[in-house]
């Protein structure tokens, strides 16, 4: 067997797949290595492992949802944006819809209709794949690329693709291992944050409240500093904590402050955007309609039973007052935590329970016209290894695959 390669591809997620295809569909001699005993292990468990692959918004909302460092992804998106990568689904054998008009996934719902695909593809094209080869170190020579050393062996190629994820999900592999190669070879890596993923908080009374999905629940952080980072989305309480589209979205901004502070409060509008005048005019009208309701009833008409029980609690209402019968301090308290619920957030599960990871190597030291290195000819990146990380809704399975397109094209 042959150790003279044009390409070689670290990692066998999205990203590198999509590179080792891309390269192998221009002639290009391709090997892949992968380190765990099979491919695509962290992609199988993508979204449940319904596997959300990208979105129906436009090039230019997709880039505006990834915050500032957004832009850099302009030419990964024209190389294969949303409407590309379902079009290339459909060559290779995949039908993809939108069930709810926004997030696109195989009609299959399952991951592995994807890797399939994918698998085949990379077969037909003449990749080679072997797994169970853990990359050591890549071999390069006054700023060029050589090769790669695994555990076991040698190969030789003038360009290597790092494809290695984050650090989210190790039981599937994940152990930062591209970082590591990256800093070897130069490039600096920014600081590293769990993302995507539950958080635990202080308060109590979460726990009785597990039973509901809040809808379009506001949070923000109660930080001087921090005031303007606010996510919108649904929210299910747990036995610890918060979980939900809202908290995965957030958890990529609170847990860098968790880290810094120790613990981060935040304020929740759980009632769909309603400030404190209309909760209140709200409560007066219904009462107005049925004197009689006890104040959980009357606060249940705004959200769930259980959580209203627990609101009237921390107010010190008994259940079974009437609106009339409750003194003014004590109504004003119950109006204010309606409109904005604190918790306070002290922990989470770490990388082990994020799907993503915030961080990763310098988008600086990279050309986004390629995803080539400027430090090392030769080195490409792709994927989740780079310092750019999206929200839920199949962006960051997007930018993978986006971003593995342009990097296999070695410009």
């Amino acid at each position: 067997m042959s150790r003279e390669y044009d390409l070689i591809v670290i990692g066998s997620g999205a990203a590198g797949m999509m590179s080792a295809i891309v390269s192998a569909r221009a002639g290009k001699r391709v090997l892949l290595l992968e380190k765990l005993p099979q491919i695509a292990s962290k992609l199988k468990a993508t979204g449940g492992g319904r596997c959300n692959l990208t979105n129906t918004l436009s090039n230019e909302e997709f880039m505006a949802r990834f915050g500032r460092d957004g832009r850099f992804m302009q030419d990964a998106l024209a190389t294969l944006d949303s409407k590309a990568l379902v079009e290339f689904f459909r060559e290779i054998g995949v039908e993809t819809h939108a069930p709810d008009g926004f997030r696109i996934f195989p009609t299959s719902h399952s991951a592995s209709t994807i890797i399939s695909a994918l698998q085949n593809e990379m077969q037909r094209v003449g990749i080679e794949t072997l797994c169970s080869q853990k990359v050591e170190q890549i071999v390069q020579e006054n700023n060029q690329i050589r090769g790669v050393k695994t555990q076991i062996q040698i190969f030789h190629a003038p360009n290597v693709i790092i494809a290695t994820g984050g650090l989210g999900y190790p039981t599937l592999g994940a152990e930062g291992d591209g970082y590591h190669l990256a800093k070897e070879l130069g490039h600096k890596i920014t600081e590293l944050h769990p993302a995507m993923m539950p958080l635990k908080v202080k308060e109590a009374f979460v726990k009785n409240c597990r039973a509901d999905t809040i809808a379009k629940v506001e949070m923000k952080v109660d930080l001087p500093k921090h005031k303007k980072l606010r996510a919108t989305g649904d929210l299910i309480f747990t036995n610890d904590g918060v979980r939900g589209p809202v908290v995965l979205d957030f958890a990529r901004e609170i847990t860098p402050l968790l880290e810094k502070h120790g613990e981060v409060p935040l304020l929740l509008n759980l009632t769909k955007g309603m400030n404190e005048e209309q909760i209140s005019t709200h409560l007066k009208n219904e009462t107005a309609k049925n004197p009689y309701l006890e104040i959980v009833e009357l606060v249940a008409t705004l959200l769930p039973q259980a959580i209203s029980a627990e609101l009237c609690l921390l107010c010190d209402i008994s259940l079974h007052a009437k609106y009339k019968e409750i003194e003014g301090v004590k109504k004003a308290k119950l109006v204010q935590l309606l409109a904005w619920t604190p918790l306070t957030v002290t922990g989470h599960d770490g990388f082990k329970m994020a799907m993503i990871t915030r961080g990763g190597v310098n988008l600086k030291e990279i050309n986004p016209k390629t995803m080539q290195s400027k430090i090392v000819n030769g080195l490409y990146f792709c994927g989740e290894v780079m310092n750019l990380d999206g929200p839920c809704g199949g962006y960051n399975l997007q930018w993978s695959f986006a971003s593995g397109a342009l990097a296999g094209e070695l410009k």
